[in-house]
């Protein structure tokens, strides 16, 4: 397809004149390579002639993939076949001004595409080259491909989201793929102050699975001569938690003495403040299914958005609200978080701003998710390519768009 013009970074960023090279797909890698786009980073985004799977997933948006252009953000497109010698030696090309590569295959792929660190490091030494796996890059389990709700079965955070229900439940959100994406970012910038100050590049490794168990570092605890059924929940118990009201549901946490008596006084049950029998966190808990009955019926009287307003600052709560409402919240708004840009097939959509602030060196403003291919014929210029060989580059198949 004809390339837009790139767009220009205008304000510097901490990671300004840093090129990233994003070969991952669906949302850990893409992710966490936007991350480094907010920061001031160039990303270039490479994908197969058929895009990113995430393209693909199921979407009410009729041009685009909403997951794609959430987790794509601020990007460069291009389009170029690996499997192809003559697109093997654009990437190549691409790599000896590299400053990071993120990938997300399975540790057997990259050697096989003749793109593992070994390498490309003697291409260029400088490169921080990022691999974020399943499993990891060793054990019996390397191999296997590796899924954010994959991983939520294996390492048990199912099991605790299902505790109260019939059985295991899901995490929506893919919460351990932008958990790893944040780690990746984390580790990427770590990587590139190590080599600020040593002139080495080096390789990163991040696996899912280390991801899954980092989120639950809270509950990843084994206490020698524990029994294996101890309980490891992190909640508080007693009436932390979401409540049905007059209309609407409100999540209300009063754990201190302060926020407990408030919380008594204001829904009309000062009894439950003075009783000895409820006057800790734990002894809440123990004592749930006598407290809880008694304040949801207190709730009853008003609803979510009129007990939010009752509680203010007197009670940590908040009436449960869709996330479409995050578009135009005054706090949201004031905050700068939201933002508009222009998109070569949607149009304009409305997305997330930048969840960072740096005083010194805020970095540009976020542009749209590219669509498949959309910078090739800018990017291979800027890499020393002609019309002509670019031309022949298409012709023969290796750019694809």
């Amino acid at each position: 397809m004809p390339s837009d013009s790139l767009p220009r970074q205008t304000t510097a960023g901490p990671l300004s004149g840093i090129r990233v090279l994003d070969l991952s797909s669906y949302v850990a890698g893409p992710y966490a390579c936007s991350l480094l786009a907010d920061l001031g980073a160039e990303v270039i985004k490479i994908e197969p002639h058929t895009g990113d799977s995430l393209r693909q997933y199921p979407s009410t948006l009729d041009a685009e993939s909403r997951a794609f252009l959430g987790t794509n953000r601020s990007k460069r497109g291009i389009a170029l076949d690996l499997k192809r010698e003559e697109g093997l030696a654009v990437f190549m090309r691409l790599v000896e001004s590299a400053d990071v590569l993120v990938h997300n295959f399975r540790p057997s792929v990259p050697a096989r595409l003749g793109i593992d660190y070994e390498r490309l490091k003697t291409l260029n030494p400088r490169l921080i080259y990022c691999a974020l796996t399943g499993y990891g890059e060793t054990g019996p389990m390397k191999d296997k491909a590796g899924y954010d709700q994959v991983l939520q079965a294996f390492t048990g955070i199912c099991t605790f989201q299902g505790a109260s229900h019939p059985g295991p439940e899901i995490v929506l959100g893919s919460v351990v793929d932008f958990y790893a994406a944040s780690l990746l970012a984390h580790g990427t910038t770590a990587a590139l102050f190590h080599r600020e100050r040593t002139g080495e590049g080096q390789y990163v490794g991040l696996s899912l699975l280390g991801a899954a168990l980092a989120m639950q570092s809270g509950r990843f605890i084994w206490a020698k001569g524990e029994d294996a059924k101890v309980s490891r929940d992190l909640r508080s118990g007693g009436i932390t938690g979401i409540h049905p009201t007059g209309a609407g549901e409100l999540y209300i946490s009063a754990n201190t003495p302060h926020f407990w008596r408030a919380l008594c006084s204001l829904v009309g049950l000062p009894d439950l403040a003075s009783n000895p029998r409820y006057d800790t966190v734990r002894k809440r808990a123990k004592c749930a299914a006598e407290i809880v009955p008694a304040i949801r019926e207190a709730l009853k009287s008003r609803t979510a958005r009129e007990w939010e307003e009752i509680f203010g600052e007197q009670v940590p709560c908040c009436a449960v609200r869709p996330i479409e409402e995050m578009f135009d919240h005054p706090q949201v708004l004031a905050e700068g978080l939201v933002t508009t840009v222009e998109h070569p097939r949607l149009g304009s959509y409305r997305g997330l701003r930048k969840p960072l602030k740096f005083s010194r060196a805020p970095g540009p403003e976020p542009f749209a998710a590219p669509a498949l291919g959309q910078h090739t014929d800018e990017i291979l210029a800027n890499a020393g390519y002609t019309a002509v060989d670019i031309a022949q580059l298409r012709k023969l198949g290796v750019t694809g768009v």
